[in-house]
């Protein structure tokens, strides 16, 4: 007995240790419900978006530089059609223009929140998930906010070239962004990145995750959404989570992790991490869900709408409460 008490105390301050990490990654825990309110985005519309983006214009991959520009006029279109402010970010990528399409919503103030998603895929796969979700929650929030009175800028970004071959480099249309706003000397509250928004599962052990121990800790069925952010980040995370939860009720959950946690920095937000701009991603975390990641069953019959839309309400919610 006693020996079993000396190895007690000996773990201890590891089980501290763990409840201190798992409290830091995860908050915040206890977060006041959300309040019964009516869906504002629609289903349907989302899975229009998606349809479109996964078939007429697919596969949207460099170089197939026709299937990328009707992406990006369908959704050019799109935020016209609500009203928004739209132009065009064109730039140059070998002798090729490629180009990120911007909605703005709001007054012209001294600081703006930032929400991005990338329109390209991965080589020729329809890219349902990855990411014409993202796109088409890019698209509902536009409509949303048409009719929102805010006090102040809110860019809807559209970027183009997120994927291999030109991942991590001054290419991606995300960089391009990020480069000039602080170029210009711009002010960033935030920036949310919409990574894969739109895959759900309730079957027990559907979700996995990067590293051994995670599992203690977060839901082993893949039915929540989740906000990424770095270490630095625990503030912005910390908001946009209890903002979504309270917004509505699909399970959000969080974490803040260094880069060499695989997936942290696999997306746009790393962009603006790169000009010092506080950023987080929004994800149902990818493929440590979704199997059909970068595979030609990455198919709009494969996803959640009804879970996608308040998703789609959560952020809405989220960015009313970063705009004040």
């Amino acid at each position: 007995m006693r020996a079993l008490k000396i190895f007690a105390l000996g773990f201890a301050p590891i089980f501290l240790i763990c409840g201190v990490l798992a409290l830091l990654t995860t908050q915040p825990i206890f977060v006041k419900d959300a309040l019964a309110r009516a869906a504002l985005s629609d289903p349907e519309h989302l899975r229009t978006y998606v349809r479109t983006l996964a078939s007429s214009t697919s596969p949207r991959s460099y170089p197939r530089l026709e299937n990328l520009n009707k992406a990006a006029d369908f959704i050019r279109e799109e935020f016209a059609a609500t009203g928004a402010s739209v132009s065009e970010q064109v730039y140059e990528v070998d002798g090729q223009s490629l180009k990120n399409i911007i909605a703005v919503f709001g007054p012209d103030s001294a600081e703006r929140i930032v929400v991005g998603a990338h329109y390209d895929t991965y080589g020729g796969m329809p890219g349902a998930d990855d990411n014409a979700s993202g796109v088409a929650g890019l698209i509902e929030l536009a409509r949303l906010l048409s009719s929102a009175r805010l006090p102040m800028r809110v860019e809807l970004v559209a970027y183009t070239l997120e994927e291999p071959p030109f991942f991590r480099t001054e290419h991606m249309g995300s960089m391009v962004h990020a480069a000039k706003l602080k170029a210009e000397g711009a002010k960033v509250r935030a920036m949310i990145s919409l990574e894969m928004i739109g895959y759900f599962s309730d079957r027990p052990g559907s979700q996995h995750y990067p590293m051994p121990g995670m599992g203690l800790i977060y839901p082993d069925a893949g039915n929540y959404i989740a906000v990424v952010g770095s270490l630095q980040e625990i503030g912005l995370v910390r908001r946009v989570k209890k903002a979504m939860v309270q917004a509505g009720d699909l399970p959000v959950w969080s974490t803040n992790a260094p880069s060499i946690v695989p997936g942290i920095d696999f997306s746009d937000h790393a962009s603006y991490w790169e000009q010092e701009y506080p950023a987080v991603m929004v994800t149902d975390t990818a493929f440590y869900r979704n199997r059909n990641y970068h595979h030609p069953t990455d198919l709009p019959e494969t996803l959640d709408y009804k879970r996608m839309a308040k998703v789609v309400d959560q952020l809405y919610g989220a960015i009313l409460q970063l705009t004040n």
